[in-house]
């Protein structure tokens, strides 16, 4: 079935669900409730957590969930499942955002930003990228200082 897992916000960046995503749900129904599983794989859009270029990640999600109203106990109830309806897109959704990576990156070796002048590491050469070191400040008298 198609599942709709909806736009994550990521701090404060959008990261969109492209083209939304193709799911199986298993479904097992016991004496006491249900047990479910949801796969799929999504494809997550949004700036790279280094260099801000635009990143495509494929996240594969395997989520489980057991609800199980007839024992009474408030951990075997689940949040996604109300009146007897699932929701599915909450569900999706959460799940989702539990399987990220920790870094969404444009690439593997995506080196990122530099530090003091903000260019992408990834278009520039290292050994034509640099920056003269200026001395602290702080130290300035000390320069100053002369011993015989």
């Amino acid at each position: 079935m198609e599942v709709a897992p909806g736009e994550l916000d990521l701090a404060g960046q959008p990261y969109a669900i492209a083209g939304g995503a193709r799911a199986r749900l298993d479904l097992s129904h016991s004496s006491r409730g249900y047990a479910l599983r949801l796969r799929f794989t999504a494809h997550v859009a949004g700036p790279c957590m280094r260099c801000l270029d635009g990143a495509d990640v494929a996240v594969d999600v395997d989520a489980r969930e057991v609800d199980q109203p007839a024992e009474g106990d408030e951990e075997l109830l689940s949040p996604y499942v109300a009146d007897s309806e699932l929701d599915l897109a909450g569900w999706a959704h959460d799940a989702l955002a539990l399987a990220l990576p920790a870094q969404l990156l444009c690439r593997p070796d995506c080196r990122g930003l530099c530090p003091v002048c903000g260019a992408s590491l990834n278009d520039v050469d290292p050994a034509e990228h640099e920056h003269p070191a200026e001395p602290d400040p702080r130290w300035a008298k000390l320069r100053e200082l002369k011993l015989d």
